[in-house]
């Protein structure tokens, strides 16, 4: 979808977008700020990335015909893959990456609980390094 010069910002990436995929994923966004104070957004991977103790978190990005809600770790695989014939039903789920339309959003129960889970991984990852 995106074409021109790669956003320097959330809101610049945001901006350039369709005014339906630009809602679905301002909404996305607030969704995962509620979940995960603190974070950091940053543009990475040329999509907006929300950091957590300065690592990434999530990413949510815009393609041709769907919208994507990235889960940055392979480890959310298999977590995923039990997941697509209950709390993802209807969506399409490509390794740690959920895919999504405007009019069929991601429930907001869903993204906090995935939110969480890496918040939760993030932190194990920090203690370990102590």
């Amino acid at each position: 979808m995106r074409k021109s010069a790669p956003a320097e910002s959330v809101d610049g990436y945001l901006s350039a977008l369709p005014e339906e995929v630009r809602v679905a994923l301002e909404k996305l966004g607030k969704i995962i700020k509620a979940a995960a104070p603190g974070t950091t957004e940053v543009i990475s991977y040329r999509i907006p990335v929300l950091k957590y103790q300065g690592h990434p978190l999530i990413g949510f990005g815009a393609a041709k015909k769907h919208c994507s809600f990235f889960t940055m770790s392979s480890s959310m695989i298999p977590k995923l893959a039990r997941m697509r014939a209950g709390e993802l039903k209807g969506h399409d789920v490509s390794g740690a990456t959920i895919h999504f339309t405007p009019d069929k959003p991601l429930p907001a129960a869903l993204v906090t609980k995935i939110v969480k889970e890496r918040i939760a991984e993030n932190e194990k990852r920090a203690k370990r390094r102590v």
